[in-house]
């Protein structure tokens, strides 16, 4: 997948993810404020999270679930990561392990801990209203 978007397009941008992306690890690079966590909660809003999803930049991760409380994804920022060892310490490979969706904001802060099929989502600005994003496979 490979497009550009108006930001008022970020739901249909969420869906078109949700059905293409091969697998359920998905890594957001960009700039900082290029939209990824916007992107992100886009994405917790269509596989029917409940509440409102925002990011974890303090605690690290946030876990999202639906009405009837059953677990949907983990979202991660690992800007505040100074070492790879600390996303190990917080026991990042058995959110892994869980099988559900698991959203990585700033994933190069982790580069050998991402699992093989992971699929990194590349934000680039275009203009203030206007981005583009492609999809591949690691």
């Amino acid at each position: 997948m490979k497009k550009t978007f108006q930001l008022n397009e970020i739901r249909e941008v969420a869906k078109e993810i949700i059905k293409s992306a091969p697998g359920n690890v998905l890594c957001f690079y960009g700039e900082m404020g290029v939209g990824k966590t916007t992107l992100v909660k886009a994405i917790v809003k269509e596989l029917g999270v409940a509440g409102e999803a925002n990011s974890p930049t303090f605690g690290l991760v946030n876990e999202y679930r639906d009405a009837n409380d059953k677990l949907i994804a983990h979202h991660f920022d690992f800007y505040r990561l100074n070492e790879e060892t600390e996303a190990l310490d917080m026991g990042f490979e058995d959110y892994l392990a869980q099988g559900v969706w698991v959203f990585i904001e700033w994933p190069e802060k982790i580069e050998s801990l991402i699992p093989e099929g992971a699929v990194g989502v590349f934000l680039h600005f275009v203009d203030e209203n206007t981005r583009s994003i492609e999809l591949n496979v690691s």
